[in-house]
């Protein structure tokens, strides 16, 4: 029969080999993890250049297409201020005028009521006073 040494030497022996195989079979997964990560890393490595070149072909169009803008955007501005000083000849030119043109109407209105005032009454037809109709 065993000593009680032996079973124990035995049941850590025991212990020690399952151990062992847990750890062998966690490197197993381990070295398949690291060779499923090198191959996705090598897939994106080599899809991930042709993506910058088109980034990159984008980034100088965009910056190609934002020259025209700014350019638009001069030109536009420019034609704004074109017609804003279009806008103050304009009026210039037409509110003195006019204003002039108002002041005349005025003052000649004025001058035909002021006469109407002062002339009498045609003495044929008086309007009536206190009768109620």
């Amino acid at each position: 029969m065993l000593t009680a040494g032996e079973v124990a030497g035995l049941i850590a022996a025991t212990g020690w080999v399952v151990l062992v195989c847990v750890m062998a079979m966690v490197l197993v997964k381990l070295a398949r993890l690291l060779t499923e990560t090198t191959k996705a890393v090598s897939d994106l490595n080599n899809r991930l250049a042709p993506l910058l070149d088109d980034m990159s072909v984008t980034v100088n169009e965009t910056n190609r297409q934002l020259v025209a803008v700014e350019a638009i955007a001069k030109d536009v501005k420019q034609v704004s201020g074109h017609a804003a000083k279009l806008s103050a000849v304009t009026q210039t030119i037409f509110t003195g005028p006019l204003i002039k043109v108002s002041s005349l109407g005025y003052g000649v209105r004025r001058a035909i009521e002021a006469r109407r005032v002062n002339r009498p009454r045609p003495r044929g037809r008086q309007p009536e006073q206190g009768r109620v109709r």
